[in-house]
C-alpha cells in the first residue's frame, strides 16, 4: 500500500504540523490555478497515479507553468498519462498543481524499518532533489535509532554535523524532522520519504523546511493506518481477477499477495519465503506466471483455497507446477503440501486432467510426510514428479524446473497427455 505525491501527503503531514507545498487536486478550476500561479510565480503539474510506479520526473511526466495557458496544456498532456516501468504499468487519473517553493537548499529525508540494522533507520542528505542512490555516499547519513525513544533532535543534529551540512539548515531541520517519527510510528507506516524538502526563507531570513514531494508505504495489516482517514480507492491498483481473488485471503500473517508476471507463462510457481521468491522470480523470468510468497505457516484451509484459485486460473496452460521454498523454521510442510495435493486432486476431478510436471523443493518440519502426500497424489493422477529436500541447492532446483518446462515444450506435454488418455483420464 503506497501513497505518492502531495495530494494526500500534505494532508498526512498536517497531522504533525510539518509544512508542505500548497497543492490543488484534479478538480481545481481555472481561477484557482491562476490564483496559485499569481501567488507562487510558478507551479508544477504532476499526474496522479495509484501507488508507486518509478521515477515519473525522469520519464517526462512533470509539467511546469508560469502562466495559465501553459498550465492547461500540461494538464491536457498529463491528465491520463501512461507510465510503464518493467512489468509495472499505470495510467494517471487526474493531475495535481503544486506551488513552487524558492530555496537554496534541498534535503532528502526518509524513515524505514531497516533489515540491515534491525531497527528503524533515518536516511538524511543535504543533497536532496536527486535519487538517493545517485548521491555520493559521503553526503548521505544512515542512522539507526531506538524505537522506544524515537527520532530525537540530537540524532538529526549529529547526522547533519557529520555530513558538514550548511549551518543555517541544521536548526530548522532539528526542530521539524523529529515530528515525522510520530507520523511514521503512530499511523502504521513502513516507509516515509520526503524528497526534496526545500528550505524556504521567511521575511527575516529564517529558514523553514517545506515538503515538496511525499511518498509513504503503509502496512494494511496494521490497523493504525486507518487513523489517516484516507479514501480506500487510493490504495486500489489495476489487478487481474486472479490477483483480486487471491488477495481476498489476506487473513493469516498478511502473506497472500501475488503479482502476475507473465499471463502467457508456463511455470506455475507457488513460492514460500521472500528470499525464495526473489531468486525464483529472477531466474525463471518470463517463464514464470506469478510472483508470490505464501509462507508464514498458512493453515490447511487457506493454503488449499490459495492453490484452488491458482489452479483454476493457470493450471490449464502450465507445463510445470513448481512448489519451492527455503528451509522453514515454523511452516508445517505436511499441512501446506497436503493442501496443495488435495486442491490438485479436486481440480482434476472437477475440470479433468491436464498434462503437468510437478517439481517441489522444500525443507522444514514434517517434510517427509509432506513429500509423501504430494507423491501419492502425483502417482494417483499419473503425473511425473521430482522432489528435492532441504540439502538441495535452490538454484539447481530452479534449473531443473526450467529443464522440465523445456522438455514439456519439446514433446513431453503430448507424451503425458497420451499417458493420461491411456489411464482412462482423458487429455
Amino acid at each position: 500500500m503506497q501513497v505518492t505525491g502531495l495530494l494526500y501527503g500534505a494532508q498526512m503531514l498536517r497531522f504533525v504540523d510539518f509544512p508542505a507545498a500548497e497543492v490543488l487536486g484534479p478538480a481545481a478550476d481555472e481561477e484557482q490555478i491562476k490564483a496559485m500561479i499569481d501567488k507562487h510565480g510558478e507551479i508544477f503539474i504532476k499526474p496522479v497515479f495509484r501507488g508507486g510506479v518509478g521515477k515519473k520526473g525522469k520519464s517526462g511526466l512533470l509539467g511546469r507553468a508560469k502562466d495559465l495557458a501553459t498550465a492547461l496544456r500540461e494538464r491536457e498532456r498529463l491528465f491520463f498519462a501512461e507510465h510503464r516501468v518493467g512489468h509495472q504499468y499505470a495510467k494517471a487519473n487526474g493531475v495535481t498543481y503544486e506551488g513552487a517553493v524558492p530555496a537554496r537548499h534541498e534535503v532528502y529525508f526518509s524513515l524505514t524499518d531497516s533489515t540491515h540494522f534491525r531497527a528503524p533507520t533515518m536516511t538524511l542528505s543535504h543533497m536532496g532533489g536527486m535519487d538517493i542512490e545517485e548521491v555520493d555516499r559521503k553526503y548521505v547519513a544512515q542512522v539507526p535509532f531506538d524505537p522506544l525513544t524515537g527520532l530525537k533532535a540530537f540524532v538529526v543534529a549529529n547526522a547533519l554535523t557529520a555530513l558538514n551540512a550548511p549551518k543555517e539548515i541544521i536548526s530548522p531541520l532539528v526542530q521539524h524532522l523529529p515530528k515525522l517519527w510520530e507520523l511514521f510510528h503512530d499511523y502504521g507506516m513502513t516507509t516515509l520519504e520526503l524528497n526534496p524538502i526545500r528550505l524556504r526563507p521567511d521575511r527575516n531570513g529564517r529558514l523553514t523546511p517545506v515538503a515538496c514531494d511525499f511518498k509513504c508505504g503503509c502496512d494494511r495489516d496494521d490497523p493504525r493506518y486507518k487513523r489517516l482517514g484516507l479514501p480506500a480507492h487510493i490504495f486500489a491498483v489495476d489487478q487481474s481477477d486472479f490477483e483480486l481473488e487471491i488477495n481476498q485471503l489476506r487473513t493469516h500473517q498478511g502473506q497472500s499477495d501475488v503479482y502476475v508476471i507473465n499471463p502467457k507463462g508456463t511455470i506455475l510457481a507457488p513460492t514460500f519465503g521472500g528470499g525464495a521468491n526473489s531468486l525464483v522470480t529472477e531466474l525463471l523470468g518470463d517463464d514464470a506466471i506469478i510472483s508470490s510468497d505464501f509462507g508464514g505457516n498458512p493453515p490447511y484451509e487457506k493454503m488449499k483455497e490459495v492453490a484452488r484459485i491458482c489452479f483454476k486460473h493457470w493450471l490449464a496452460q502450465s507445463n510445470v507446477l513448481f512448489i519451492i521454498g527455503g528451509k522453514s523454521n515454523n511452516t508445517d510442510i505436511f499441512e501446506t503440501f497436503r493442501a496443495i495435493a488435495d486442491a490438485l486432486r479436486e481440480h482434476f476431478g472437477t475440470h479433468g486432467p491436464t498434462p503437468l510436471y510437478v517439481v517441489a523443493g522444500r525443507g522444514g518440519p514434517n517434510l517427509v510426510r509432506g513429500f509423501g502426500a504430494l507423491r501419492d497424489t502425483c502417482e494417483a493422477l499419473g503425473l511425473p514428479y521430482r522432489l528435492f529436500g532441504f540439502d538441495s541447492d535452490m538454484s539447481e532446483v530452479i534449473q531443473y524446473a526450467q529443464n522440465a518446462d523445456a522438455w514439456m515444450k519439446a514433446g513431453g506435454r503430448a507424451d503425458i497427455a497420451a499417458r493420461l488418455r491411456g489411464l482412462g483420464q482423458g487429455a
